[in-house]
């Protein structure tokens, strides 16, 4: 037997080890997964890391940093004084405003905060700095510990034009393409006519979907250059592009390598990561439905081969595309963590973060491409702050009111780097969590995803659950048919929610019928009425209205011993539940079914939210009286909404293209928003004259701000 070092608060427990290669082969679970590989307490490492990183990913880095025994900084901005990664590490330093150029792009304040702390090594997580080439150069002129590859591999591999040069050099299939930096708008449409449309404008120093447009014609090559330039001079201080052929349809695949200093090398398997929205990643797994065992192998070998190329050391990613047939292309190779890498870590057992520290002190891989294993399945969620009905996910800003990690299911794992109370900004990723289930196979991590989903609690601002329970449960991608185009094919008008079908539409009636019923009952015990005639707790049938979707429905509840007998629209469902109204989450039974529901919000005028199958509905619940009374009520006026142009997201105004007296025509650019550091173009609603402008360059605005009013 060998014990498991687990951190604190969570359960000691004992795993059986098969043999030495199961070392490798397993993932814990209980009410968390955890990594398998086990620290060497006599293994010498680092007695203290900087942490050059915030939210979930120094969270992340923390949290292994202690199973082996080392100290940690924390760094942030001014904001995030009272962030969950400042409580947890060791010590924390504060290295400027929020603004990410003033504190956690800030190489100057960081480097003093290794200074002052003593800091031997820093670990960089993810974006920030984790590709600055100067940022490394810099620490190790300071005989400081850069916890990822050295400065040539991030320079060969950061920069997309040199990368792709290299890894044609090294026989890596690679996307046609522009291999220069294209100078400006003109000779960017000049190369996309060479090459063939459609295009893929990119960053040359981009990363994460950021500085990436696809061009289909002329028009769209030259606004695509515009807001790609922007967009990554705004992310990462170089504006130079690259234009490649767009593979239409494609698979994005990626492979997960670990080198050391010695020149080993082994690839963990590969990342299916295709369903996107504006070239972001949204659900990731891992392995692949689509690659057979002699395309994974061939892949795993060309990104080895990359790697040794440029004598790469530490955890990396390269990133193919890879189309119907199983060609694959090379696309970048990510020379850092990637977010999604605890996919990875549960069917291999290996804890990366762990590797990195290792290879960054000088040891050599501990295994093998032998004793690489792809045990069961692993799915991840990213979930987000924003509204996944605008653009399948414009960002939302506030503070969690509620919060409840779904952590007591088994064989989930949440990384996070928030808490109840916690402010989601303007200024960084909106990111929540990264909610990952494992199974033993991928229709128990799937269900598992499922179930993790409905019991994720998120109040105070707007979340994608609803679009990420769609995903994960559509025919499409439960049958492995996906391609980068799944929520454009899927949703062609727009994500609107979950679907509902008759026998759903009627257990969320039975449900809100059963929620209004059971809230009266208890209020009536509250407030003493129970010497009232007729009070709530000796009524045994209702007759109610619920208005769902502008249609009213009749329902009658009749109360039996331990449950409510509900007739909905001809059919009769046996509902029963502890009608905790205090409990943010409730298990409500319809006979054989069970559902787990959240009552977001109900008043006394019978409104009622209830977030059922992800989706949340509104509802109306009446009396039979009250419906009929309701009718001789006053209708609300709706405002006319074509003649003011309003921000849907909160951001901060790149630029005004009007003044006051312009004409403008429908569809015409009118101002651009930039939120979480993507840019968005706002157009006229319809042809007419400019009144009023309520905005300038640099202002911060709200979503539902008034920007520009037409006449």
């Amino acid at each position: 037997m060998a014990a498991l070092r687990v951190l604190p608060g969570v359960q000691r427990v004992l795993l059986t080890w098969q043999h030495s290669v199961a070392r490798s082969r397993w993932c814990y679970l209980a009410s968390h997964i955890q990594y398998s590989t086990a620290h060497d307490p006599n293994e010498k490492t680092f007695e203290k890391i900087l942490i050059a990183n915030r939210g979930e990913i120094a969270c992340r880095v923390i949290k292994t940093c202690r199973k082996m025994g080392i100290k940690t900084v924390a760094i942030h901005s001014d904001v995030d004084a009272a962030a969950v990664h400042v409580k947890m590490a060791d010590e924390a330093v504060c290295v400027g405003p929020a603004p990410t150029s003033k504190s956690y792009l800030n190489m100057d304040a960081i480097m003093e905060a290794i200074k002052k702390t003593g800091a031997q090594a820093v670990h960089p997580g993810y974006g920030f700095l984790s590709e600055n080439k100067e940022f490394a150069r810099r620490l190790a002129a300071e005989s400081v510990t850069f916890i990822g590859p050295d400065t040539y591999a991030i320079q060969a591999m950061g920069d997309k034009i040199e990368s792709k040069l290299l890894a044609k050099n090294a026989k890596v299939n690679t996307i046609p393409g522009f291999d220069g930096v294209v100078k400006d708008a003109d000779e960017a449409v000049r190369i996309a006519r060479e090459i063939g449309y459609p295009v893929m404008i990119k960053a040359s120093a981009g990363g994460g979907g950021k500085g990436m447009r696809i061009a289909w014609d002329d028009e769209e090559t030259r606004e695509g250059f515009r807001f790609s330039a922007q967009e990554a001079a705004s992310s990462f201080g170089d504006d130079r592009l690259l234009i490649e052929k767009f593979i239409d349809n494609p698979r994005h695949i990626e492979i997960q390598i670990l080198a050391d200093k010695h020149g080993n090398a082994v690839y963990l398997n590969e990342r299916e990561c295709s369903i996107q929205r504006r070239n972001q990643k949204v659900v990731e797994e891992a392995p692949s439905t689509f690659l057979d065992c002699e395309t994974r192998r061939a892949m795993g070998e060309q990104a080895v081969t990359l790697a040794k190329a440029v004598k790469y050391s530490s955890a990396g990613t390269v990133e193919f595309l890879v189309d119907s047939s199983k060609n694959f292309y090379f696309l970048e190779m990510n020379t850092r963590l990637q977010v999604e890498h605890p996919i990875t870590e549960c069917i291999t057992g290996l804890d990366l973060v762990q590797e990195m520290i290792r290879v960054a002190k000088g040891y050599s891989l501990g295994r093998k491409q032998a004793d690489i294993p792809i045990n069961g399945w692993a799915v991840e969620c990213r979930v987000y702050a924003e509204d996944p009905y605008k653009s399948f996910g414009l960002p939302s800003i506030g503070r969690l009111s509620q919060y409840q990690e779904p952590q007591h299911l088994p064989g989930v794992r949440v990384d996070s780097g928030i808490q109840e109370g916690s402010d989601i900004s303007i200024y960084y990723d909106p990111m929540i969590s990264k909610l990952v289930t494992y199974g033993s196979n991928r229709t128990e991590a799937l269900k598992r995803m499922e179930d993790a989903l409905d019991n994720y609690v998120i109040r105070g601002v707007t979340h994608n659950i609803p679009l990420l329970r769609e995903v994960i449960t559509h025919p499409r991608f439960i049958t492995g048919d996906i391609t980068t185009k799944f929520l454009s094919e899927v949703y062609p008008d727009g994500f609107k929610g979950h679907s509902l079908s008759s026998t759903e539409k009627n257990e969320l009636l039975a449900t809100a019928a059963s929620l209004y019923v059971a809230s009266q009952m208890r209020s009536h015990r509250f407030l003493n009425n129970t010497r009232v005639p007729m009070a709530t707790n000796d009524v045994k049938s209702w007759d109610l209205s619920i208005l769902l979707d502008g249609r009213n429905h009749a329902i009658t509840l009749s109360r039996l011993k331990d449950q409510f007998s509900v007739e909905v629209d001809g059919t009769t469902l046996n509902v029963s539940s502890e009608w905790n109204l205090s409990s943010a989450l409730m298990s409500v039974s319809f006979g054989d079914s069970q559902k787990t529901i959240q009552c977001i919000g109900r008043d006394t005028a019978g409104n009622i939210s209830i977030q059922f199958l992800g989706t949340v509905y509104k509802l109306q619940v009446l009396t039979k009286l009250a419906a009929e009374l309701s009718k001789y009520m006053p209708e609300k006026v709706e405002e006319d909404t074509s003649n003011n142009l309003r921000s849907p997201m909160p951001g901060t105004v790149v630029t005004v293209s009007v003044k006051p007296g312009d004409m403008v025509s429908e569809g015409q650019e009118i101002c651009v928003i930039e939120a979480m550091k993507m840019q968005n173009s706002m157009t006229a609603a319809k042809t007419a004259k400019v009144k009023s402008v309520h905005c300038k360059p640099g202002d911060t605005v709200g979503e539902g701000d008034l920007l520009v009013q037409l006449e």
